[in-house]
């Protein structure tokens, strides 16, 4: 688990607020045999919200595969609720919550795929 992922399940668990970590995987593109060749795995799910939470410290500049995954994902699979938590927001709430920034908020690479 990245150090931004522990800090935001702490401030689920602070509030009482259900989550699973990581506990499904959708399949986003397939090859010709039908194979999955790529998939995304949101970071969190909420049950009593019916919500996946994506979360993000990579620069703007360098998100841009993360955010082609989670718009194949909803052009898939309409239904799902899904919320990406940017590397901006999570050092707003890190802040209002009085997390340590400088741990948790990194990430300057790029996802492959």
């Amino acid at each position: 688990m990245h150090p931004a992922e522990e800090a935001f399940a702490r401030i689920l668990d602070f509030y009482g607020i259900e989550w699973k970590y990581e506990p499904r995987t959708f399949p986003l593109q397939w090859d010709k045999e039908g194979n999955i060749v790529k998939a995304f795995a949101p970071d969190f799910y909420l049950p009593q919200q019916d919500l996946y939470v994506e979360l993000t410290t990579l620069r703007p500049k360098l998100s841009t595969v993360k955010n082609r995954k989670l718009r194949r994902m909803k052009e898939l699979y309409p239904d799902i609720n899904i919320k990406l938590f940017k590397r901006r927001e999570m050092r707003h709430l890190m802040s209002k919550y009085g997390l340590d920034q400088e741990k948790s908020i990194q990430g300057t690479q790029a996802q492959k795929g």
